[in-house]
């Protein structure tokens, strides 16, 4: 759902004015996001020209501007560069460069800092928390790295073999964590404060293979709080506080059923 409309509903013509124009995307890897045999320029431009209805000397005005604005230097002469003549830390610059070039209102970031070193990843968060001030945008960042959302999100989503299993404003979440599934990924977290020195904690077994949908909680067989009731019927997501929701059986400070 995206401002009141199904986007599952929406015919081609329909969902091809909300990407770029209302929904923008960064990717993990721009490599293989990016044309190979056009130019950063063209692949810049064409939005403008499609979406906006821009000439080509306005859609290369406001495409040099965009590259300006996420710190590409020599941003006219880039244009005319390739991809591959871009290092990875400048790529992905180039990447948010073409997300944003269309003003949208939701960016969806998927793990864009993975494949960069932690200087350039310490960089981009940077830029994106400073674009997401100017412009107002909301941001999906999608990762794995809870250490890097701690400083960027305002509120998480942990997810587990595709569902969506606690939902808490971030501070509340890290301090107060519920699911299980969540416990765990907090405690296997090295920390550097020296008085909270501890073994780091590892959860046992494996991912659900997703080829049949479970019939009850997906992650019961790593559970140690597992009911019978854990194998047969999938949690909805339950109100604990105000805003925070967790799909869980079990309430893992007394072990015992809370619904």
């Amino acid at each position: 759902m995206f401002k009141g409309r199904d986007l599952l509903t929406l015919s081609d013509d329909e969902i091809r004015d909300v990407r770029g124009a209302e929904i923008a995307m960064i990717y993990q890897e721009p490599m293989t996001a990016f044309n190979p045999v056009l130019t950063v320029g063209r692949q810049l431009i064409e939005p403008l020209e499609i979406h906006l209805g821009m000439n080509r000397r306005q859609a290369q005005q406001r495409a040099e501007e965009l590259l300006g604005m996420v710190g590409i230097p020599n941003a006219r002469e880039r244009l005319n560069d390739y991809p591959h003549q871009f290092s990875g830390g400048m790529r992905q610059r180039a990447m948010i460069a073409m997300a944003l070039v269309c003003g949208p209102q939701l960016l969806i970031a998927d793990e864009p800092t993975t494949a960069l070193d932690v200087t350039i990843q310490a960089q981009i968060v940077d830029l994106v928390k400073r674009l997401r001030e100017e412009l107002g945008m909301a941001i999906i960042w999608i990762t794995h790295d809870l250490g890097l959302i701690a400083g960027l999100a305002h509120r998480i989503s942990v997810m587990y073999a595709g569902y969506v299993i606690e939902q808490a404003p971030i501070k509340e979440l890290y301090a107060y964590p519920f699911h299980p599934y969540t416990i765990s990924l907090l405690n296997s977290l090295p920390y550097l404060d020296s008085n909270r020195q501890r073994r780091l904690e590892s959860i046992d077994g494996l991912p659900p293979i997703l080829l049949d949908k479970p019939t009850g909680c997906a992650f019961a067989p790593r559970c140690k709080y597992v009911r019978e009731r854990c194998w047969k019927e999938i949690p909805p997501l339950i109100p604990i506080d105000i805003n925070h929701h967790v799909a869980c059986w079990i309430d893992p400070r007394s072990g015992k059923e809370h619904l």
